[in-house]
């Protein structure tokens, strides 16, 4: 304190010096208090921590790095230090940076040096450029690299890929010469063959490997693609008692359809209500009393009485120890055994015999048994070729038969004039590209409200009531 009161006495008595305090105050001394803080909250560190020693140690550090490579007290004696034995040799100072810069730029024998705005440019610090990492990344590189190990450990087995392997067949062939393929002609050449200009092909006149390889070939398309999704016609027709002046059996035809159309969903509901019922059955006071007493009352157990014959006790489970056997007793299973094996064989020998005997019913059931595969297959495929014109199961709802679009007896019209159109084109192509397996079967979205409804009553509708 004493020495910041003597340099503050010193510069006053300077001439220029502005004091920032007025005259009237400049005799008191004011003794600034040290502002108490609380620096148990992160916010008061920065603000009223004194770090200038870390940042002047800091930026010597930083110096140090630039200027000699590295901390000089990690540096090694002989990098800081040299002998000095007061021989000047010529050696010695070529040994230099700059000398090694000026020997790479001697021409002809002559030393040039270097230009000014050259050495400007040189970097002065010995820090290495910071790494471009973008520069080393590569797309994709663990799959490639991925690709690669597996690469070559099928070729280390002596699996070659498909492109490697189709390009020595190429080059053997093309050494060979079996089965080299022509060159095209060029365009000016007279024996080039004649073709129509106006066919509607255009000839192929390029190598087709390589028409392949440049993508201007066609992919030959698979056979799957063009099969249809279902047999059935786009627009299938009605049944003749759908018109609108029908015959009468053609109609009443259609009617019995619709009839058991609407009988089949009578007996599903019918169903499902049963399913569904509620047992009738009431409890009684009876079944109500007997449900609260249950566990109540102590039933009479029945003891067995013993008998005096029952006194002798039998072991009965792993306590119980079994006697060994003697050798008389082992010779005597193994000969039975042993005659057991010689009767099956002997058994076998026999039903193999018999067997010739039983060729006419054997060859019979063999028949038997082809008709009734064949039949299997038949039936088979018959089921297969049924399931080809049915809808299948493309997504999570299974498709619904439409209603039948019927007209009953009284409501046909005699004239197209008076006819009343039904159903709607719209429902009846979406329906038909869901029973062709084109689209899934779907239903509506229904419709969900993001806010309730509020209800208020305007002050026109209060003042009626």
């Amino acid at each position: 304190m004493a020495a910041a009161r003597r340099l503050k006495s010193v510069a006053a008595t300077q001439p220029g010096f502005l004091p920032v305090k007025s005259s009237l105050d400049g005799n008191r001394s004011v003794i600034k208090r040290r502002k108490r803080v609380n620096k148990n909250k992160k916010k008061s560190w920065n603000k009223f921590s004194d770090i200038q020693d870390v940042e002047e140690f800091l930026d010597d550090v930083r110096l140090q790095e630039r200027a000699t490579g590295g901390l000089i007290s990690e540096k090694t004696d002989d990098s800081l230090f040299f002998v000095d034995t007061g021989e000047t040799d010529e050696k010695d100072t070529k040994d230099t940076q700059a000398q090694r810069e000026i020997e790479t730029t001697v021409k002809k024998g002559k030393q040039s040096k270097p230009l000014r705005i050259d050495l400007i440019l040189q970097p002065d610090s010995h820090i290495q450029a910071p790494k471009n990492v973008l520069a080393f990344q590569q797309p994709n590189a663990k799959k490639q690299r991925r690709i690669s190990e597996r690469a070559a450990k099928l070729a280390a087995l002596g699996v070659l890929p498909r492109r490697e392997k189709l390009l020595q067949l190429r080059r053997a062939a093309a050494t060979s010469g079996v089965s080299v393929k022509e060159h095209p002609v060029a365009n000016n050449n007279p024996k080039r063959p004649f073709y129509d200009l106006w066919s509607a092909g255009t000839p192929e006149t390029a190598d087709p490997y390589y028409l392949e390889q440049t993508k201007k070939k066609l992919v030959k398309r698979p056979d799957r693609l063009n099969e249809k999704p279902s047999i059935l016609p786009a627009i299938e027709v009605i049944a003749p008692g759908g018109s609108y002046n029908p015959d009468f059996f053609s109609h009443q035809d259609l009617l019995r359809k619709a009839h058991e159309v609407e009988v089949k969903k009578q007996k599903v509901e019918e169903k499902l209500a049963r399913q569904l019922a509620v047992n009738e059955d009431k409890a009684t006071e009876e079944s109500t009393f007997k449900e609260q007493v249950e566990g109540l009352i102590d039933e009479e157990e029945t003891v067995p009485q013993e008998t005096e014959g029952d006194t002798e006790d039998t072991v009965i489970g792993p306590t119980a120890t079994q006697e060994k056997k003697t050798e008389k007793q082992r010779k005597k299973e193994k000969s039975e055994r042993i005659k057991e094996l010689q009767r099956k064989a002997e058994r076998q020998v026999i039903d193999k015999k018999q067997q010739l005997f039983q060729l006419r019913s054997i060859h019979a059931s063999v028949k038997k048994h082809e008709q009734r595969t064949e039949m299997r297959h038949a039936q088979r495929k018959a089921q297969q070729e049924a399931q080809k014109s049915m809808p299948r199961r493309l997504g999570r709802l299974k498709y619904q038969t439409p209603d039948l679009d019927v007209q009953l007896s009284d409501e046909l019209a005699g004239s197209l004039r008076s006819l009343k159109p039904e159903g709607s084109i719209l429902k009846d192509r979406f329906k038909s590209l869901q029973k062709r397996n084109i689209i899934e079967p779907r239903e509506r979205a229904r419709f969900k409200r993001k806010y309730k409804l509020k209800y208020s009553e305007k002050r026109a509708f209060r003042e009626i009531e």
